[in-house]
């Protein structure tokens, strides 16, 4: 389906949404054109410079997405609809319920069964005790995130004090589904919540099928109008993350040597700190350790592979055959750059101003181990209705630094919204 034609699919759909009666609704109609240059550094582009077209990389795309959103006594239900147009004539539609639940109170307790949000802790770049929802930070355009399967139950004492208790992904729990990682791994958890005075105080625990134990905690405090503190804190008792077989060598193989596994116990914390002046102005800054992502021995082991697979394509007289692999296999080098992170500790600063219709912000991330960095720069502007958005992403630092071997070096988002 052409990116037109779905368009007025999704405007026809979101007037039906509009004129309906009964159920509160409410929706937004979003179109966004997408520009993610190549980068022409790091294991991606050595692969493409051996063999072209070895790994691909997508490097613009037009989407039309629609989120309509219905709630009535006992129940909810979003769903998302988009199309996405790529270059050379490509299309393909996708849909999807972000919340699909039912609800409702048992003596005291409040009750909500089906896939819902549920998103934990404090933290804007990073969120070590998001243990259900797991969302992706510092997205580059914001949108509805999608619920995960669950049975929560939450009791309120007055406005002070609060306990959830949460069963996600319960159709995960045995199966052949058992091994499901990540987000989707199937896990008791709760939180607790007591206010004392200007301080907000968290208290975490969590159960995975494979992950095992762990335990958090947050705080929150506002020390006057224009200054707040929070921190956050996790200990795993196992986690999941990249790892590469232990039998791998400096030389291509025949399957990608990296995978998703359980790792041994390790911690994550956050501390962060925002500011706001009188005139709409803030400063956000954080820094965090993120124990689940590859230690530094590691990364160094992944750069001495990439150097050494390099050097065996370009051996002269090598077969075609092999250099293919040799390809191949710097491809697969690419699989561990897809974490959140990828290295452990990191430093983000976020400025914003909002003088009135406008927001405007400029933020960067920085890895001290290599000096890798990203700079971000947004606009919007807000009308009754209608939103709009630019926002631009540059990705670099030096040679050797982790994100400036991402696959795009620039994130490029223009995008216009009406509310329904």
């Amino acid at each position: 389906m052409n990116l037109p034609r779905c368009t007025l699919l999704l405007a026809l759909a979101a007037g039906g949404v509009h004129a309906a009666d009964g159920p509160a609704w409410r929706g937004e109609l979003r179109l966004s054109g997408w520009d993610t240059p190549v980068n022409a550094r790091g294991p991606l582009a050595d692969a493409n410079r051996l063999a072209p077209g070895t790994a691909g990389v997508s490097t613009a795309q037009a989407l039309a997405e629609l989120e309509a959103r219905a709630e009535g006594a006992g129940w909810v239900a979003e769903v998302w609809l988009a199309s996405v147009a790529q270059p050379g004539g490509r299309s393909h539609a996708e849909a999807r319920f972000n919340e699909l639940a039912l609800n409702g109170a048992l003596g005291d307790w409040q009750w909500t069964l089906g896939r819902q949000r549920v998103a934990w802790d404090v933290g804007y770049g990073f969120r070590p005790n998001d243990l259900v929802g797991q969302e992706a930070r510092r997205t580059l355009l914001s949108s509805a995130t999608e619920g995960r399967p669950a049975l929560q139950l939450e009791r309120f004492w007055g406005a002070d004090t609060a306990l959830s208790l949460v069963w996600a992904n319960p159709q995960h729990a045995g199966g052949g589904q058992r091994d499901a990682t990540g987000a989707d791994e199937s896990a008791l958890a709760l939180r607790g919540y007591q206010r004392l005075g200007a301080l907000d105080a968290y208290a975490f625990g969590r159960w995975g099928r494979h992950t095992g134990a762990s335990l958090g905690a947050a705080l929150a405090w506002v020390a006057d109008d224009a200054l707040e503190l929070h921190a956050s804190w996790r200990l795993l008792q196992r986690s999941d993350g990249w790892r590469i077989d232990a039998a791998a060598a400096d030389r291509p193989l025949p399957a990608n040597p990296w995978q998703v596994g359980p790792q041994a116990g390790s911690s994550q914390w956050l501390l962060g700190l925002s500011w706001t002046g009188s005139a709409q102005q803030s400063l956000l800054v954080e820094t965090w350790h993120d124990g689940t992502a590859p230690a530094d021995a590691a990364w160094d082991a992944w750069q001495r592979r990439n150097q050494a697979l390099a050097a065996f394509a370009t051996t002269p007289g090598l077969p075609e055959g092999l250099q293919q692999a040799a390809a191949g296999n710097l491809g697969w080098q690419a699989s561990p750059l897809s974490g959140a992170g990828p290295r452990r500790q990191q430093l983000f600063v976020r400025a914003a101003w909002q003088p009135t219709p406008w927001t405007l912000s400029l933020d960067s991330l920085y890895h001290p181990a290599d000096h890798g960095r990203t700079l971000t720069a947004a606009a919007q502007w807000q009308g009754d209705r209608w939103r709009l958005e630019a926002a631009w992403r540059v990705i670099g630092g030096p040679s050797s630094a982790l994100l400036a071997q991402l696959p795009q070096r620039q994130q490029l988002v223009l995008a216009a919204r009406v509310a329904l």
